[in-house]
Formats: C-alpha cells, structure tokens, sequence
C-alpha cells in the first residue's frame, strides 16, 4: 500500500496492489474517520492440487484499516480499480474543515 498527499488539490490519494483480484471481491466501508479494504484471494478449482513444488500466491482473506482525516464524509471518498491496482481517494480536509478567517468589525 502506498499512501500520497496532495496539498495543491488538498486529495490523499491510496494505492492498494491486488493483483487478480476483481472489484467486486473487495470491500470498502468508512465508519467513525476509518476506511477498511477487505477482500478474500481465491484459488482457482480448476488447478490440480498435488505436483506442487512451490507456491507463492496469496490465498485467503485480508483487511487493512485506516485512520482518514476527521470530518470527511463517506460519499467524499472515491475508489477504482485498474488492472489490479485499487485506487482510493479522499480529500485531506473537508470543506467545513478548512480555516475561515473572521474580520473583526
């Protein structure tokens, strides 16, 4: 997973590798400034089990949780995945978040 910060468009943008892996086995919630990716690498049945020497792709279920900036909201975050590359982005600082300067009068 790689994590980049984009002060210029205020976006933080996260890279996830899952190679194989289909948009629809991977699930993204946001609850309480917490984004979980989860998902479960399968085995294809069509492979004979025995002969085996070595075997170094994944298999199983996984999750990763994330700390998210405070206040951003779930219909804020976006996700794509593009030839096995999960691309999730979510503003740095919500709107309501940024610093309003108030002129004394």
């Amino acid at each position: 997973m790689d994590i980049h910060e984009n002060k210029q468009t205020n976006k933080v943008t996260m890279l996830f590798e899952l190679p194989g892996m289909k948009s629809k086995d991977v699930v993204i919630d946001v609850q309480q400034n917490r984004l979980t990716v989860s998902g479960e690498f399968t085995r294809s049945a069509s492979l004979d089990e025995s002969g085996y020497i070595l075997r170094e792709r994944r298999m199983g279920k996984f999750f990763r949780t994330l700390q998210i900036s405070a206040g951003v909201k779930p219909e804020e975050v976006t996700a794509e995945m593009v030839d096995g590359l999960l691309i999730i982005t979510h503003p740095k600082v919500s709107a309501e978040q940024h610093t309003h300067r108030i002129t004394i009068n």
